[in-house]
């Protein structure tokens, strides 16, 4: 299976060579992708500099800053067309454990199309986060799993996952909008819609050491918003079915 490991980066150069030489070590065989954001600290210079040194590492020169959910999927489209079949997403900072990347790409090779690194399963863990960091965490999690009927999942926040190629194809990631958090709910409520096999594992999730924390309020009001938009929608997907079937007389469910 050709893997590909997509990195976004901005801002990342006291990060990035370790990244790197860490994943080289846990999957010789993946190839990477950084998608740089035009970091004005040099962070694709020194992706480029240690892809000439541990090999297989492609950089992706975008312009300006213009969201994680849009680095993924000019990185997962860059992938699509390369032929890669599966793919990583991960943090460039650290807080995801790259030794950890071969048990999501396993997964993968037993059937599951989307494989979530999640800190809620048991095993999973975040051992520096305060009480009400992890309480607004969970909040969000059990409230867009509830609205969006994905009650068995326990980390749609996560950004640490795989993808089989397939199913990024069949949910056409190209015109998934969302940013940040909202993208990787959007990304699992799409996959479940599409019929795609979801499962998660657990992972030890550790706040960066260097550079500076990418969340910010808007990010967080956007999951807000669009998963209740969305939760809105399959209420009213689910609420016309209902509708149809009493006056026809019928009696299957919804698609």
């Amino acid at each position: 299976m050709r893997v590909l490991v997509v990195l976004p980066t901005f801002q990342e150069v006291a990060n990035i060579d370790a990244v790197l030489r860490k994943l080289r070590g846990a999957v010789p065989e993946a190839s990477i992708l950084v998608v740089d954001d035009n970091s004005p600290d040099g962070t694709a210079e020194m992706a480029e500099k240690v892809g000439a040194d541990v090999g297989a590492i492609d950089v992706l020169r975008r312009p300006g800053k213009a969201g994680l959910g849009s680095a993924y999927r000019d990185g997962f489209r860059w992938g699509l067309d390369r032929g890669f079949e599966a793919f990583v997403e991960m943090d460039s900072d650290l807080s995801h454990d790259p030794a950890a990347v071969a048990g999501l790409i396993e997964r993968l090779g037993e059937g599951f199309d989307v494989v979530v690194g999640s800190r809620y399963v048991a095993g999973g863990s975040i051992p520096a986060w305060s009480w009400h960091r992890r309480l607004i965490s969970r909040v969000g999690n059990v409230y867009a799993a509830t609205l969006l009927g994905l009650s068995k999942m326990t980390d749609l926040t996560s950004g640490f996952r795989a993808y089989r190629a397939e199913i990024l194809r069949q949910i056409d990631v190209a015109s998934v909008t969302a940013e940040s958090y909202a993208f990787q709910i959007e990304m699992v409520h799409r996959a479940v819609l599409a019929g795609g096999k979801v499962t998660e594992i657990p992972i030890r999730f550790v706040d960066r050491v260097e550079g500076r924390s990418k969340m910010s309020l808007f990010t967080i009001i956007e999951a807000l918003g669009l998963v209740t938009l969305w939760g809105l929608r399959r209420l009213f997907r689910r609420e016309r079915w209902a509708l149809g079937t009493r006056s026809s007389g019928g009696t299957a469910g919804p698609a």
